[in-house]
């Protein structure tokens, strides 16, 4: 009877060290989420915005303009929902309208207005209706993480682009096509919590169009503009941060 007893002693004492010796196993949430074939969500993030600026050889008055102009930049933000379709277990189609907010100033370097050195500055600040289709390709979940790489083209509309304007840059009024379209790709990663699916990301957005708006010297051939004649290309390229909720 006393063997009996401590060989259970023993096993219990074994066992209960065995238990807490393993490794706890991490609880999987929301393990059933991906395999709903709508999802719908929302976002907030940050944005830098640069112009890719290319230039073509300019009037002898203007002088050489190449890389003369140069491009400050202010942080932004950007708001938005999502749409989510699943159309393979590794492959999502999303829709992510939104806004986002940015504003740059270009200095033209070769423009000496003296003393007052705003005098050849211009602002651009835009609010852009953003609406991108991607294209997400997801690898198999692991626990609680998923990485993911993403793709597509937007539509942007600029509602401070000052296209309709009477005003040319002379007149510090700097003009912007109101349409533009953009390739975006970008990289993230899914976290399944208890409640909702959170996915930081990264995004690179780039312009496809031309968004300059010419000044009205500009496109009179008899006539040059110092703000936009120098300019062959100029288009938005930025850095996104998304932090999304689903």
């Amino acid at each position: 009877m006393f063997s009996l007893k401590k060989v259970l002693f023993l096993s219990i004492l074994l066992a209960s060290i065995s238990s807490f010796s393993q490794k706890k196993e991490k609880i999987e949430y929301l393990s059933n989420f991906d395999l709903k074939t709508l999802h719908w969500g929302f976002y907030l993030g940050a944005n830098v915005s640069d112009y890719k600026i290319s230039y073509k050889e300019a009037p002898q008055q203007i002088g050489n303009a190449t890389d003369n102009i140069t491009t400050e930049v202010e942080p932004g933000f950007n708001i938005g929902l999502i749409g989510d379709i699943r159309l393979h277990n590794n492959i999502n189609l999303r829709l992510e309208p939104g806004v986002f907010f940015t504003s740059r100033t270009l200095t033209y370097n070769y423009i000496d207005e003296g003393d007052n050195y705003k005098e050849n500055q211009r602002e651009a600040a835009s609010t852009f209706l953003y609406i991108p289709l991607l294209v997400q390709f997801s690898t198999n979940r692991y626990k609680n993480i998923r990485p993911y790489v993403a793709g597509g083209v937007a539509y942007g509309r600029n509602f401070t682009s000052n296209f309709n304007r009477n005003e040319d840059n002379a007149n510090k009024v700097f003009r912007l096509q109101a349409n533009n379209y953009f390739y975006e790709i970008g990289i993230g990663m899914d976290f399944y919590f208890f409640y909702f699916k959170f996915s930081p990301s990264i995004r690179g957005v780039f312009a496809i169009n031309n968004e300059l708006q010419r000044d009205f010297d500009d496109v009179n051939p008899n006539k040059h503009s110092k703000w936009t004649t120098p300019i062959d290309y100029l288009g938005t390229r930025g850095v996104f941060l998304r932090l999304s909720f689903q």
